[in-house]
């Protein structure tokens, strides 16, 4: 292809739901809703977990980092679609894209990480109780949090810097909400192969190992939790990662659900595919950081117990 006689796209056009205009209100009051309960759901969480001397430990270091990640991850993205459903022409620079496409990215690859470290705090925790202090230390679960986050920035760095190389010209639509990295790279006037390769070694790495490596370590913290002699104290050693469990279950299982279903294969249909996958991919940036918080609140009693004397306190103080 001759690139030098196109224009350079300098910016794209995201169709978001342009061809369902009735739908846009009704969304944006639902997905600002949803916004709303993950800022104040998360933020809550980080706030106990910071302020309450009971939760310093490193289980709720690893939850208040997976609650940053979480608002981190939706402010990444949920401000730009609110936008595209009150904006008539729905546009993004391309710097501007890139920029948004590192922060999604790096935050998805991240959680990826910090869900097989606190599966692995979990495994400590119920596997080896006696030796749980000195493992997991502040000098060891501090450095395994940062991990993460650096492998996840890391991680999107390469992909994103391999996507802004390549030259981009004629079409600038992205059929999508955002600047999502599979929907862009289509749009690319070049040979993409390297960046499929790229992505294919960075899902083993970010998906594959960690859910290879949660899936290991729940065998065995099922193992132990069955050879406790007492009931009581199998559901007091389940109830400690259940919640992790729930969420680990919610977040693999919706991209499985997202990434493993079968197309439609009726060209006539193909409208309402492109639509269905969009609001799919759409709620499942959103679901799991809304559910996240709730299941923590619901299934652990030292958070309720934190959140509890945090509201009463505030109540005192005025």
């Amino acid at each position: 292809m001759d690139v030098s006689n196109q224009s350079t796209v300098t910016e794209f056009v995201l169709l978001g739901l342009s061809a369902h205009p009735k739908l846009e209100k009704t969304f944006f009051v639902l997905i600002l809703s949803m916004y709303l309960v993950i800022l104040l759901g998360n933020g809550v969480l980080i706030l106990v977990s910071i302020l309450d001397s009971h939760l310093h430990t490193p289980m709720y270091f690893f939850l208040g980092n997976l609650s940053f990640l979480d608002i981190c991850y939706t402010t990444s993205s949920v401000p730009l679609i609110l936008d595209s459903f009150l904006t008539p022409r729905k546009t993004i620079s391309f710097s501007g894209c890139a920029v948004q496409m590192f922060l999604s990215f790096a935050m998805g690859a991240t959680e990826c990480v910090l869900l097989g470290m606190m599966a692995f705090d979990r495994y400590v925790a119920i596997c080896n109780p006696l030796r749980y202090p000195v493992v997991m230390n502040k000098a060891a679960y501090v450095p395994m949090a940062v991990s993460s986050w650096v492998a996840g920035g890391a991680n999107s760095l390469v992909q994103i810097s391999l996507a802004v190389q390549l030259p981009f010209c004629g079409d600038n639509v992205i059929n999508h909400f955002i600047c999502e990295i599979l929907a862009v790279l289509k749009l690319a006037c070049a040979d993409i192969s390297i960046n499929v390769i790229s992505m294919g070694v960075a899902n083993v790495i970010f998906l594959g190992v960690p859910v290879l490596f949660i899936f290991v370590s729940y065998i065995f913290i099922l193992s132990t939790i069955l050879r406790i002699p007492s009931a009581e104290g199998r559901k007091k050693a389940f109830s400690t990662c259940s919640a992790h469990l729930t969420v680990v279950i919610i977040f693999y299982g919706t991209i499985l659900f997202m990434y493993g279903k079968p197309k439609s294969k009726d060209p006539l249909g193909a409208d309402k595919q492109d639509l269905a996958d969009k609001l799919i991919s759409l709620f499942y940036g959103l679901l799991t950081p809304m559910l996240n918080p709730i299941i923590y609140s619901l299934r652990n009693k030292d958070v309720k117990a934190a959140v509890r004397n945090l509201a009463s306190h505030r109540c005192l103080t005025f």
